[in-house]
């Protein structure tokens, strides 16, 4: 009898694997961080072949750990970084430009001319998107106009495009199955998500063949087998989701109105609409959660492009600390940030401003700034961003959760955790399961396979959450956020033309 399912995360900055048993516990994990390159300011690539080389040492080694073989393994589920877009040879599975990740602004040159031509709203109709570099179908634009003799090669047939997950299905299965889901498909700016479809008026507005894009099959359920060569026996692919819509499934969010945050590179907080699709008029986005049975569910989205990447910058660009986890004792020996705010827009704002000129900012600093107040200030953004979408999602849907769920790395600090209950005002919860986003995906190819028999079962078998409450005045909490407000303001529009001019 298999006993475990292998979850494949992906994320932007390493690749890990875990082995979940039938009671939710982890019986392997391990992970390898691969290259990160900027080769113009604003600009992030990978290689896709590291990660893909990546992917499986991690996947090896998790079953190392566990003393397993593929024989144990009843199903992998695969989570990913969402929007990173590959595009690679059909034939020979190479790669034809580096991966621009979803961070990299540049693609905008391909956005602007989107919006002078005047397809801002009819794209957001069809999407629950805005126009954005942050998506991949303005990446794909950016290589086929790049690489040279690309289009025409792509229109033959002979290229294929995918998100994470579909290039490492193929990886999987040496080729045999193109393919993804709707909630990886949705982040697109090619993907209907009220028909649930690759949409042809977008893809004739982007230049971007049809014959390019991979199938849209269910997000539990099998795709395929691994070939037998990768493990030594073929196992059944059963579930994939984009890592913020696994990360909800694995939090248990399948009903209408629970929302969680994670905290990871970026910090992705969604909150189940189930058959609704919203339209946003506060500057989120309308997403597909996942389609099971044929029946998609939907989300209110909101992205703040970077989270745990300024805790990197602390210990890798100021060298304040030597591992992340100090963060938290650091900030801690400060009774406040006295003053001081960091908005860490390094690569412009995401949601509620959508603003890609904004750049990274630090004010209210005096001669008395220590790199204790910056690195205090720096994990309260985190927060403070979060509340910035939280707000918005009340506005849209009106609905105020009592309860924020959380996961990912960064919420293992108890110092940000309950700064976040504090200037929201309402409970944090931690699960006991810190690993969300692969219990996602699990959960997914369990379902997929019958391992579990629904979602629920799952709940029963984890043990419980720590709950973060509020402890705040409401006065304390309202003056620190307009300082946010006030800081975020300094941030915008840095990097357009009329502030390089130096006018103030």
């Amino acid at each position: 009898m298999a006993r475990f399912i292998l979850a494949l995360d992906q994320g932007t900055t390493s690749s890990r694997a875990l082995l979940f048993d039938e009671g939710g516990e982890i019986a392997g994990v391990e992970q390898f961080e691969f290259s990160q390159s900027f080769p113009k300011p604003g600009w992030v690539e990978h290689d896709p072949v590291e990660i893909w080389d990546s992917q499986l040492r991690a996947a090896r080694g998790a079953l190392e750990k566990a003393g397993a073989r593929a024989s144990d393994v009843a199903a992998i589920g695969i989570t990913n970084q969402r929007e990173t877009t590959v595009v690679w040879d059909r034939k020979t599975g190479e790669p034809i430009h580096p991966a621009i990740v979803w961070q990299s602004r540049q693609s905008s040159g391909v956005c602007d001319r989107l919006r002078a031509a005047g397809l801002e709203e009819e794209i957001r109709e069809r999407t629950g998107l805005l126009i954005d570099a942050y998506f991949s179908g303005t990446k794909i634009r950016f290589i086929l106009d790049a690489v040279e003799g690309s289009q025409s090669r792509a229109e033959a047939g002979e290229l294929c495009f995918g998100t994470i997950d579909t290039w490492l299905i193929y990886k999987l299965t040496k080729g045999r199955v193109f393919a993804t889901e709707p909630s990886n498909a949705s982040r697109t700016l090619l993907f209907n998500i009220a028909e649930g479809a690759w949409d042809d008026f977008l893809l004739d507005a982007l230049g971007i063949p049809r014959a390019m894009l991979p199938e849209v099959r269910d997000s539990s359920g099998v795709f395929g087998e691994t070939d037998p060569s990768i493990f030594g026996a073929a196992i059944p692919i059963a579930g994939v989701a984009g890592d913020q819509q696994s990360a909800l499934f694995g939090q248990g969010c399948v009903e209408q109105g629970r929302a969680k945050n994670t905290y990871g590179t970026g910090c992705f907080l969604l909150m189940n609409t189930g058959a609704e699709a919203p339209r946003s008029e506060a500057g989120l986005i309308t997403t597909v959660a996942w389609r099971k049975d044929d029946r998609l569910e939907y989300a209110l989205e909101g992205s703040i492009f970077v989270a745990g990447s300024a805790v990197q910058w602390l210990r890798d660009g100021l060298e304040f600390v030597s591992h992340a986890a100090e963060t938290e004792a650091l900030a801690r020996s400060v009774p406040d940030s006295d003053g001081v705010y960091v908005v860490p827009a390094f690569v412009g704002l995401g949601a509620p401003y959508w603003d890609e000129a904004a750049r990274g900012t630090i004010v209210g600093l005096t001669r008395g700034s220590s790199r204790a107040h910056i690195t205090r200030a720096t994990l309260e953004s985190i927060a403070f961003q979060t509340r910035d979408v939280m707000n918005a999602m009340g506005q849209d849907s009106g609905i105020s959760p009592s309860v924020l769920r959380v996961d990912g790395g960064a919420c293992e600090n108890d110092f940000l955790m309950q700064f976040q209950a504090d200037i929201l005002g309402i409970a944090v919860e931690r699960p006991a399961v810190l690993e969300a986003t692969a219990m996602g995906a699990a959960a997914l190819a369990g379902l997929g396979v019958g391992f579990w028999r629904d979602r629920s079962e799952l709940d029963t078998k984890v043990g419980p959450a720590t709950l973060f409450e509020p402890d705040m005045s409401e006065d304390r909490r309202e003056s620190l956020y307009r300082g946010w407000l006030r800081a975020v303001e300094r941030s915008r529009g840095w990097a357009n033309e009329d502030a390089d001019s130096g006018v103030p």
